[in-house]
């Protein structure tokens, strides 16, 4: 999708981080922007804030956790511009940091809730009207370097992360089957700075722990990726990242090329037969 200007861009976890810088870029090219987000006041600044600068944007609040809420999405969406080209499933949490085994349920629910399910709600609310449309669409789903390896105590959002980019590549595969114009990508950034870590602010009081207790290993790795977080690459930067895999119709989307020296070592690792050997990387 080469022409973006006049288009149609619905991105979830807009009112922060490489949401909020994504709806900026897509706006600067002209494109209107639907801005999703659970997070009501910061929602209302980001609509705020983009409309100062002529932006045509229209905020919803999304809970993508709830089908319900996509669904309804996708809805007002159509009613405030009439179609949808570009789709950014992009809301997410950070890990609940802490060995597999002492991880609660409410931490698995809360985490694939948001991180997997949300994405999965986001396809089956707007594939079918991008494939109703039948023109030129781009779908991009934010999962991390962490769908790509593993690392110690973020299991959480290992799995949810992992599971986006098979989610991913089986979409591409589908669309492709089918002869659908609907192209997919697959945002797979290391450490950005936003406010990931932080993300329990909007965890719901169902799925909280009555206590929240974290091991001594699994605190120095909290710890450490809150350092790199906050020392970590300009959002508008991935949201470049972003632009540019639209245009050229880029699956793959890894901002960060000093990590793929460990993607290739873990991969390897598969087909050698041999012992997971890749570190975190911190």
């Amino acid at each position: 999708m080469k022409e973006l200007t006049g288009k149609v861009a619905v991105v979830t976890g807009a009112a922060s981080g490489i949401g909020r810088a994504m709806a900026e870029r897509f706006a600067s090219e002209g494109m209107k922007v639907v801005l999703a987000d659970v997070e009501e006041g910061a929602l209302a600044k980001a609509e705020g804030d983009m409309k100062a600068v002529g932006s045509d944007v229209v905020a919803v609040a999304t809970d993508v956790g709830n089908a319900g809420d996509l669904e309804a999405l996708a809805k007002k969406t159509i009613e405030a511009f009439g179609a949808v080209h570009v789709l950014c499933n992009n809301a997410g949490v950070g890990p609940v940091t802490g060995a597999t085994w002492e991880l609660t349920e409410a931490d698995w629910q809360w985490v694939l809730g948001v991180n997997l399910l949300g994405v999965i709600n986001g396809v089956r609310a707007f594939v079918p009207i991008m494939l109703e449309q039948d023109g030129d669409c781009h779908i991009v789903n934010t999962a991390s370097v962490a769908g790509l390896i593993s690392a110690p105590y973020f299991a959480t959002y290992d799995v949810a992360k992992h599971g986006v980019v098979t989610l991913s590549e089986s979409l591409y595969l589908e669309l492709a089957a089918v002869g659908s114009k609907v192209r997919v990508s697959v945002l797979c950034p290391a450490w950005v700075k936003t406010d990931l870590m932080d993300g329990a602010r909007n965890r719901p009081e169902e799925l909280r722990n009555d206590e929240e207790t974290m091991a001594p290993q699994a605190a120095v790795m909290d710890q450490a990726v809150r350092q790199l977080v906050a020392g970590g690459t300009d959002p508008a930067g991935i949201a470049e990242a972003v632009i540019n895999a639209i245009q050229n119709e880029k699956f793959y989307i890894l901002p960060h090329a000093e990590w793929k020296e460990q993607v290739r070592t873990r991969m390897e690792d598969i087909l050698e037969g041999r012992n997971p050997s890749t570190e975190p990387g911190l």
